[in-house]
């Protein structure tokens, strides 16, 4: 697809990692499937893929950590 970032770029098939932060919590979650922007580095977490990300990080955020790092679970 056409990255609607920068308008030039086209996105294909690659894993990133995932920054969250809140309330005092960092969490960073590895591999994690996305289509990513050839041009910019955008990129784009299916549905699919972005529930299971919140997921994981409802489950960090109850642990009362400061920083974790996850390796991601489909």
């Amino acid at each position: 697809m056409e990255c609607v970032i920068c308008k030039t770029g086209e996105t294909r098939p690659c894993h990133v990692t995932v920054t969250l932060q809140r309330e005092g919590v960092t969490l960073l979650i590895k591999d994690v499937p996305a289509e990513i922007c050839d041009n910019c580095g955008e990129y784009y977490l299916s549905e699919a893929v972005t529930e299971r990300v919140m997921q994981q990080a409802e489950t960090a955020a109850g642990k009362n950590v400061e920083l974790e790092i996850l390796r991601f679970a489909a």
